[in-house]
């Protein structure tokens, strides 16, 4: 058997951020956003980088460590790149959630995954309606057999999460 790149170890952040630092690159857009009407967001590989690295070291605060699993219950926004970005830095393992789910199907993903952290929102936004997500988060967690030790809510404008005290933190606290 063929043994390719043995012992040889990878850092997704890092190829996708860090490599266009201090070239010409780092000024150019490495993530473009357009969500509802007037909710346009430009990153560059710098911006993009710096908004990595804080949420990597909040990650950390929070416990989270090389091998820990985070899973990510939210809609496509920036926030999700950033925090998959973030995971790959320190080591840890991102699981993707669709968006989509309901509370059945996502506990079955927190029983598989056995996360030590939740990162979600507090609503997506589908055409013509807000879709509020910590309600269907909190009865997966109910749900499922894996409890994980913490929540970290985005509250977006269209929809305010109630957060459960113990449990939850609200994502702004950490990156003011």
């Amino acid at each position: 058997f063929a043994k390719l790149f043995a012992g040889s170890q990878i850092n997704a952040a890092y190829n996708c951020l860090d490599v266009h630092l201090g070239t010409p690159r780092q000024n150019k857009a490495a993530l473009i956003f357009e969500g509802e009407p007037g909710d346009t967001r430009v990153y560059t590989y710098q911006t993009l980088h710096r908004e990595v690295c804080k949420f990597a070291n909040v990650l950390k605060k929070l416990g989270i460590r090389k091998g820990d699993v985070v899973s990510m219950y939210m809609p496509m926004i920036p926030e999700l790149a950033i925090a998959m970005l973030a995971c790959a830095r320190i080591g840890a393992i991102h699981s993707v959630v669709f968006g989509g789910f309901a509370s059945h199907e996502l506990a079955k993903r927190i029983d598989d995954a056995a996360p030590k952290m939740i990162l979600s929102a507090s609503c997506g936004i589908e055409p013509g309606r807000v879709v509020p997500y910590k309600p269907l988060l909190d009865q997966a967690i109910e749900l499922s057999t894996h409890k994980p030790a913490r929540c970290v809510v985005l509250q977006r404008p269209q929809e305010k999460a109630h957060l459960l005290t113990g449990r939850d933190l609200d994502w702004g606290d950490f990156l003011s």
